[in-house]
């Protein structure tokens, strides 16, 4: 088993920045990709972000270009450097991770932290 502690969500303004982390411990060994989805309330979940190793990562269309993910396998962690923030921003940001490759369908992560709150205010 994997476990995942989100960290760094709050609240900033429209423009601002934030920077969230994950922490995995447990069975570490078998991660292969790890990343980010988020969901606002009444709606869908969505991919925001995926890493494998350093130089394979996904994006989703809504995050390219200020957003940023990256990894330190050496401390098992997950960074989203999230920066000129959108109030569409704002949900619940989940660490996910697999034993496998790169994937943006929710349904492929075996394993999510308990989520950080993001709220972005206009």
């Amino acid at each position: 088993q994997v476990q995942l502690v989100e960290s760094g969500g709050g609240l900033v303004q429209a423009g601002g920045s934030l920077r969230l982390s994950c922490a995995a411990s447990g069975r570490t060994f078998s991660m292969g990709a790890m990343g980010w989805f988020r969901q606002a309330p009444g709606k869908a979940r969505e991919f925001v972000a995926a890493i494998r190793w350093s130089s394979y990562i996904y994006y989703g269309d809504s995050v390219k270009g200020r957003f940023t993910i990256s990894r330190d396998t050496a401390q098992n962690a997950v960074y989203l450097q999230m920066n000129s923030l959108k109030p569409e921003d704002t949900a619940v940001y989940y660490c996910v991770a697999r034993p496998g490759g790169l994937s943006t369908m929710s349904d492929a992560y075996d394993y999510w932290g308990q989520g950080a709150q993001v709220t972005v205010s206009a």
